[in-house]
């Protein structure tokens, strides 16, 4: 049974950064394109960043665009999102999420398996 295990979430002062890590288990995260997404308490949950099964295409929201990196690390089944410069409205729960399609992009339906999420809170 495929199984995303998000970690790395925490506290964090606006301006600071955080890497969030998400383990694939059960099966090989090479087939998979992968996403984030987060959802602020009461909010919808929103799309942040994707990349490609290959791992040559990234894409991100544009509240992100420019402070977030996703990243994968096939050998590690493992895919990374770095975040910079955070500020006080990224304060959110993080999901990891798989898709079996070549790319997902920043549509939730489109990914098959999601993880429980990880807090992530910035301080002003």
């Amino acid at each position: 049974q495929v199984q995303l295990v998000e970690s790395g979430g925490g506290l964090v002062q606006a301006g600071g950064s955080l890497r969030l890590s998400c383990v694939l288990s059960g099966r090989t995260v090479s087939n998979y394109a992968m996403g984030w997404f987060r959802q602020a308490q009461g909010k919808e949950r929103e799309f942040v960043a994707s990349i490609s099964r290959s791992g040559d295409s990234t894409y991100y929201a544009n509240s992100v665009k420019g402070r977030f990196t996703i990243s994968r690390d096939d050998a590690k089944n493992t895919v990374y999102l770095q975040m910079n410069s955070l500020k006080y409205e990224d304060t959110a729960v993080y999901y990891c999420a798989a898709s079996l399609r070549s790319y997902a992009g920043s549509i939730g339906f489109a990914y098959d398996r999601w993880g429980q999420g990880t807090q992530v809170t910035v301080s002003s």
